[in-house]
């Protein structure tokens, strides 16, 4: 029984330390689904869209993908707001580019949208959001990728009809595939050497 003890938190720990070095992987990837629905407060628009956000920690920049349609007003702004006081909920103010997104579609009901930013130039962010973390563009870049991570940042799509927003949706982070996999793989061992464990004669 000593030696399957032990054959169990060893394997628990090899498949833990190979999963490591996915788990630092350079690239982040957090995605949205955008609707009226997830407003605050919530509006009746039928319009819907989705958002890729990609994180390169080496590059330090951000890829931003965005698609939507059926919008009621004719887009006006777009941008990312953080950090809201709990993951999910709630409004925060503007963390990205202002008025909105350098060479975001405006005046249209749908669209398409790709962009990357460099995190560390001030004109990536939203002056009020460098000043509020210190007046530090490095600061500002630290708190938004710790809201990106903690679920309390989101990307408002905003229109002459809704001017407070007619969509949006928060960014959540996608795990690796190959976390995923390598998860998999754990849980599906530690369960076999659980069943072997339960199997032994007393």
């Amino acid at each position: 029984m000593l030696f399957m003890n032990r054959k169990f938190h060893w394997m628990v720990a090899g498949m833990l330390a190979l999963s490591a070095p996915i788990a630092g992987a350079s690239v982040l990837t957090y995605t949205a689904s955008l609707s009226g629905a997830a407003e605050a407060p919530p509006n009746g628009s039928a319009g819907t869209g989705s958002a890729t956000l990609l994180i390169d920690l080496v590059a330090n920049t951000m890829t931003l993908d965005v698609v939507f349609s059926g919008l009621t007003g004719n887009t006006s702004a777009s941008h990312i707001h953080c950090c809201t006081a709990s993951p999910g909920t709630s409004t925060a103010g503007v963390a990205t580019q202002t008025p909105t997104f350098s060479g975001f579609p405006l005046g249209v009901t749908s669209g398409s949208y790709n962009q990357t930013f460099d995190l560390g130039l001030a004109s990536t962010w939203n002056p009020a959001f460098v000043t509020a973390n210190a007046a530090s563009v490095a600061a500002a870049e630290a708190a938004f990728l710790t809201g990106l991570h903690d679920g309390k940042a989101y990307l408002n799509i905003h229109t002459n009809i809704v001017p407070s927003g007619e969509i949006r949706g928060f960014l959540r982070e996608v795990p690796e595939p190959g976390v995923l996999s390598l998860l998999g793989l754990s849980l599906g061992g530690i369960a076999a050497v659980g069943a072997r464990r339960r199997n032994q004669p007393a």
